[in-house]
């Protein structure tokens, strides 16, 4: 029998992946941000430029692994705010599901935090070690200040700058020595006492179980260095890590990355090179640089689509930035259209300046332009005094972003200075601040008390105590011990600590009641938590922005106008923007001239403040500033506008109206 030959004819379809994923990626996501969210395992950096969606593409980063199987508890994702972690997952629930609140997310320190009270006894750590702010540490730095230095001598840095050098050395891996030659040469005189505070300062916070922001990054980095399987099982737990503002990481943080990748190298860093504005706070501009050389193998991604300015706010931007030495070559574009081109404005002098940003703020009301959508930036804070007296004139509402942050109000440090020696009766400074705070009890008394107070149990029936004030050191050790002895929730022993410093507020402010706002508004914060150590932790790591106290009259409308400086700024976006004093001298500053690394971090800065703005872009600059500094009028618009044609920026001129 004769055989039969059949053909097949095979058709190649395109597999859909909205009926594999619950999510449709590729309609939600353009191609780049496709791409790397789909990334499957190795390293990757992904070079977000500004509006490009980066935080999107975080988000559907987390939801595509937890889609393709990875458990989210193996996902790690570090941000540089306790916002932004929370508002990507929150975002990750609502597109995936509640998966998505299993993942770790959080900041650099709070992630330290969590690893080093889980294995605290490896570094011979207390697991109830306090976390000291900036102010404490410094309050501490002068303590031992003043031990180390004669009181005649001249020239030695004070306390902030002691610290300064401190947390620069610790951050970017230098010497003390190293960082004074670079940034303190006037204090090259110091170098064998600033190294010997430094060692009194670390055994001091050893000593009495403290640790400060450097601290938890130190010391976790000492534990995944020191130990072998420590540091394995947890590469091991956080198989998928994902930073976010890579750009803004110190040499601290790029080799903590490196280790917790160090089983699997699944890392996807995500940044903008051209935002890299905040060297000042210790950040490397070199780790996303050398992030490819850290990771070989790395895959580079670019997102060019900006979802935030017009083309021809872009069109600036693009040429301002071409003008960086260093740089991931790219070019955003978009396609928002607006008629409007950003404008160089030319003024006599800074009170011009300000009539002029004034009188437009008003004009853009006037096209329905709503003061919540207009910023106004600065180089520095202080560059906009002139300007806040005539939005005064002009009785335009304005909020300044600047000033006390609410845990650093004095009432408020003086209730968490009780709070932290409930939970660390050995936080010596907690306790001399509370000490002080009782009458007739000095900084002397208060030192000959700190043995006999601090520790866990103090009888205060049989203590030696002063007779003037010894009735309210015993009320004080009796509400400590109150609140210590049973472990209430943390609202409950603010509750008892606010009754008991009530009296104290009222004796030393004449505007507690005011004040008494704010301590309302703590009190409400810790009703949130059912952990004191978690709170205090939450605290010091993310402090909250502001104090109730702290809000300008005027300001608490519904809408205001925003005054802040370029780098508050940064992340954040306006349908208007003004930057003022935009002059040769003042931006870039004068001290960056001879430096093309601060040059290029100057450029940056622009960079970042041009790209605040979705519509409206006004750049300004005075032609008789006078710089004390240097003794010069300052008359030339800034060098990174050089060269750009009036196609791309306009040239405004103002006349007087009769």
């Amino acid at each position: 029998m004769e055989s039969i030959a059949v053909t097949k004819k095979y058709v190649l379809k395109k597999q859909n992946t909205s009926s594999v994923y619950k999510i449709n990626y590729e309609k939600d996501l353009n191609p780049q941000q496709l791409e790397a969210v789909q990334f499957k395992k190795g390293s990757v950096l992904v070079i977000a430029g500004a509006g490009s969606g980066k935080t999107k593409t975080l988000t559907y980063r987390v939801a595509r692994l937890i889609e393709d199987g990875v458990s989210p508890e193996n996902i790690l994702l570090l941000t540089f705010t306790k916002k932004a972690a929370d508002e990507m997952l929150n975002r990750a629930v609502m597109i995936l599901d509640s998966r998505c609140e299993k993942v770790a997310g959080g900041t650099f320190h709070s992630f330290a935090n969590f690893i080093l009270r889980k294995y605290s006894n490896y570094l011979e750590l207390r697991n109830n070690f306090t976390i000291i702010d900036r102010a404490d540490a410094e309050d501490v730095v002068n303590h031992i200040r003043s031990k180390v230095i004669e009181k005649q001598e001249k020239r030695f840095p004070r306390k902030h700058t002691v610290l300064d050098i401190y947390s620069k050395a610790v951050n970017k891996n230098m010497s003390a020595k190293e960082v004074i030659e670079q940034e303190y040469k006037q204090f090259e005189h110091c170098v064998d006492k600033i190294n010997e505070i430094s060692r009194q300062y670390a055994e001091y916070k050893r000593a009495n179980s403290l640790l400060d922001y450097d601290d938890l990054l130190l010391y976790l980095k000492a534990l995944l260095v020191s130990n072998d399987e420590i540091r394995k099982k947890i590469s091991n737990q956080y198989k998928y890590i994902l930073i976010d503002e890579y750009q803004d990481t110190n040499t601290l943080q790029a080799d903590i990355i490196k280790l917790l990748a160090s089983e699997h190298n699944n890392v996807m860093a995500v940044g903008d090179d051209s935002q890299s504005i905040y060297s000042f706070r210790g950040a490397n501009f070199r780790n996303i640089l050398d992030f490819p050389n850290i990771f070989p193998e790395t895959k580079i991604i670019k997102l060019e689509q900006n979802y935030r300015s017009s083309q021809n706010i872009l069109a600036l931007t693009n040429r301002i930035i071409e003008k960086a030495k260093e740089k991931y070559t790219k070019n955003l574009f978009s396609t928002i259209e607006s008629p409007e081109k950003p404008a160089l404005i030319c003024t006599n002098d800074m009170q011009t300046e300000a009539e002029f940003v004034a009188q437009r703020i008003l004009e853009l009301q006037e096209e329905d332009i709503s003061l919540n959508d207009i910023a106004v930036l600065a180089r520095s804070a202080r560059m906009t005094y002139n300007l806040e007296i005539e939005l005064a004139k002009k009785s335009i509402p304005y909020r300044k972003f600047g000033g006390l942050k609410f845990i650093e109000t004095a009432h408020v440090k003086d209730v968490i200075a009780h709070l932290r020696v409930i939970l660390n009766p050995n936080d010596i400074i907690s306790i001399n601040r509370i000490l002080l705070l009782l009458k007739g009890v000095g900084a002397q008394t208060a030192m000959k008390l700190l043995p006999v107070v601090s520790g866990e149990n103090i009888q205060p029936d049989k203590l030696m105590l002063p007779a003037k004030s010894s009735g309210d050191i015993k009320h004080l050790l009796v509400t400590m011990q109150d609140c210590r002895r049973d472990l209430f929730k943390p609202s409950v022993i603010v509750e008892k600590i606010l009754h008991y410093y009530e009296p104290i507020l009222m004796e030393k402010y004449d505007d507690y009641t005011k004040r008494q706002k704010d301590l309302e508004h703590f009190l409400y914060l810790s009703e949130q938590y059912s952990s004191l150590e978690d709170f205090l932790s939450d605290l010091a790591l993310e402090p909250p922005d502001s104090a109730v106290t702290d809000v300008e009259d005027g300001a608490v409308q519904d809408e205001y106008l925003t005054l802040s400086t370029i780098h508050s700024a940064k992340g954040l976006e306006w349908k208007a923007v003004f930057i003022i004093g935009a002059v040769d001298g003042r931006f870039p500053s004068v001290y960056s001239f001879n430096s093309e690394e601060e040059l290029d971090e100057e450029l940056r800065l622009m960079y970042v403040a041009t790209t605040r703005a979705k519509t409206h872009l006004y750049i300004t600059y005075p032609i008789d500033m006078f710089d004390h500094a240097t003794g010069m009028v300052l008359s030339k618009p800034s060098r990174f506008l050089d060269d750009i044609g009036q196609d791309i920026l306009e040239r405004w001129v103002l006349e007087v109206e009769d």
